[in-house]
């Protein structure tokens, strides 16, 4: 099972549409791009593994394996990406703003939903992320 995670940038923020098998699931939102640098950018474009976790912040969410030069790179939970993210993705049922959107919480249910059902038939599961149009 392969998400794609199509991007588009911004100064102030990233927004994302996440599709499988070209519908789409929910919509993203992140940091801006600023080269990779922890806590404020977000994560190169590539494929991720995904992965269950659990943590006592976010409870049961994903984690992104193996992104260069960052660690615990999570799919979580977030309604302002400027506030609430330092690197991840949050998943959200729509955009409000550039680095905002709403339902965040129903959105990652609907995502986990998916994903942990994959995982518990045994499949490989990764993100591809895209880049939808050059950064404004």
């Amino acid at each position: 099972m392969v998400l794609v995670l199509n991007r588009t940038y911004f100064p102030e923020g990233t927004q994302g549409v996440l599709e499988w098998n070209g519908t789409i699931v929910c919509y993203t939102i992140e940091l801006p791009w600023l080269g990779n640098q922890k806590w404020i950018s977000c994560i190169p474009e590539g494929e991720y593994i995904l992965q269950k976790r659990f943590s006592p912040k976010f409870k049961w969410h994903l984690h992104l394996m193996n992104v260069p030069r960052r660690d615990l790179i999570l799919i979580h939970p977030a309604n302002d990406a400027r506030k609430e993210l330092m690197g991840c993705i949050a998943p959200v049922t729509k955009h409000t703003e550039i680095g905002k959107g709403s339902n965040s919480r129903k959105a990652l249910e609907k995502l986990k939903t998916m994903v942990y059902a994959a995982l518990e038939r045994k499949e490989e599961i990764k993100i591809s992320i895209q880049s939808k149009k050059e950064i404004v």
